[in-house]
C-alpha cells in the first residue's frame, strides 16, 4: 500500500438516512419562513446558506445529516451538495450537538499575546473540557476559532451574537454564572437573528 493510500482520513460522520424514511421537523415558521426568503433569490441553489441557518434553528443547534437532508430535499438539490455548503463553513455546527452556549476563545495574533491561552486554560479547569468538547450538562461547548475582528477588545470571547472583551479570569466567571441562568440556547438564538436578517427586504435600484 502507497504512503498516500495510508495517509487517507475517511469521516466519522454518520451517512445520511434514505430521503422516504426521512421525518421532516421544519415547523410551519420554518416553511413559511423558506418560503419567503426564496423569494429573495433567482433560484433554489442559492437559497442554501439561508435555508442551512433555519435547519440549525429548527434541529437544536446543529446540523445532524437529517437537518441537511431536510433542506436537500426542500430545495430539491443533492444532499452532497448541501453537505459541501454546510461543511465548508465554520459557523455550521456540523461535528457533534452542541451545548446551550458556545463560547468561542480567539487565538490569533493580538488575542495571544494579551493572554488568550491563559484564559483558555481557565475555561478549560472551570467546565472541565477541552476545545470541541461539550460539557456533561449539555450547558457549555468550548471552541477555538480564528480572528473575531475586534483586537481592541483582546483577548475576546464571542458567545451567540455577543462579544466579551476584553477578559480575565474574574470577568469569565461571572460571565459563565450569567450564561447559566440563561435558559434560552444563545446558539439558536444567533441562528433566528440571522434568519431575520434574511427575511428583511433587500435594496431595489
Amino acid at each position: 500500500m502507497s504512503d498516500l493510500t495510508q495517509l487517507t482520513v475517511t469521516s466519522d460522520r454518520p451517512k445520511a438516512p434514505k430521503l422516504e424514511d426521512l421525518k421532516l421537523l421544519f415547523s410551519k415558521k420554518a416553511i413559511a419562513q423558506l418560503d419567503a426568503i426564496l423569494t429573495h433569490y433567482p433560484d433554489k441553489k442559492s437559497c442554501i446558506l439561508p435555508a442551512l441557518w433555519i435547519a440549525q434553528r429548527e434541529y437544536g443547534g446543529w446540523l445532524p445529516p437529517e437537518a441537511m437532508l431536510e433542506v436537500s430535499a426542500r430545495l430539491k438539490r443533492t444532499f452532497a451538495e448541501v453537505e459541501g455548503v454546510a461543511t465548508f463553513y465554520t459557523m455550521f455546527n456540523v461535528d457533534h450537538p452542541v451545548g446551550r452556549h458556545m463560547i468561542e476563545v480567539c487565538t490569533c495574533l493580538t488575542c495571544h499575546m494579551c493572554g488568550a491561552y491563559k484564559l483558555a486554560s481557565h475555561l478549560k479547569k472551570k467546565l472541565g473540557i477541552d476545545f470541541g468538547e461539550t460539557t456533561e450538562d449539555g450547558v457549555f461547548t468550548l471552541h477555538e476559532v480564528e480572528c473575531l475582528d475586534a483586537c481592541d477588545r483582546a483577548p475576546l470571547l464571542q458567545v451567540g451574537d455577543q462579544y466579551y472583551g476584553p477578559m480575565d479570569d474574574a470577568k469569565v466567571d461571572a460571565l459563565l454564572d450569567k450564561l447559566r441562568a440563561t435558559k434560552e440556547s444563545t446558539v439558536v438564538q444567533l441562528a433566528d437573528e440571522v434568519v431575520r436578517v434574511h427575511l428583511m427586504p433587500g435594496e431595489k435600484g
